[in-house]
């Protein structure tokens, strides 16, 4: 059988649709929340404790902002102090959701044609003033909250969640949202 160009073309591409597609995906054994509302979970969230990366490495203060958009899709703004070099840093990106907008798995994307997971997998429905997230795998995790500050005992029910969930938390940063001075 002979391929023709636009067929070769397509087999070359197939580990980049590959690679893609696994970076949107979800981490074995972790389940998306259901139910969600989207528009209780827009607005400002802290981020109270994550596991670093280099997107985010050195930043205090970190928030996200949620806001949807004319066509549906949710504009995020991530915001943090970078004490090094003395000034604040952003990133705005784009989110949309990867199938049901009451399931809270999205794809996010801060980079032009690239998306990455953003799985929300614990979320206080009642008030939404915590949500625990991942990314496609357990490299990734946040604690965030609609406070800069939470109790001693929601960061330890956040931490047994983690670890229950399987994630390593020997790398996690709890962020300090002290006012820069």
């Amino acid at each position: 059988m002979a391929f023709s160009r636009n067929h070769l073309k397509l087999l070359a591409l197939a580990p980049l649709f590959l690679l893609v597609a696994a970076c949107t995906g979800v981490p074995q054994g972790i389940q998306p929340v259901t139910g969600l509302d989207p528009e209780k979970f827009l607005g400002e969230w802290y981020e109270i404790a994550r596991l670093d990366h280099s997107f985010e490495e050195g930043l205090s203060q970190v928030t996200a902002e949620y806001e949807l958009q004319d066509d549906g899709s949710i504009k995020v703004i991530n915001r943090g102090f970078d004490a090094e070099a003395g000034e604040w840093s952003l990133a705005e990106g784009r989110a949309v959701f990867v199938g049901d907008e009451t399931t809270g798995h999205l794809k996010v994307s801060f980079f032009g044609p690239f998306y990455a997971s953003y799985v929300i997998f614990e979320l206080d429905q009642d008030g939404y003033q915590y949500a625990y997230v991942t990314g496609y795998d357990r490299d990734y995790l946040w604690f965030l909250s609609r406070t800069p500050e939470v109790s001693e005992e929601a960061l330890a029910r956040f931490r047994r969640a983690a670890v229950e969930a399987g994630f390593d938390l020997d790398e996690l940063i709890v962020v300090d949202h002290r006012p820069v001075e």
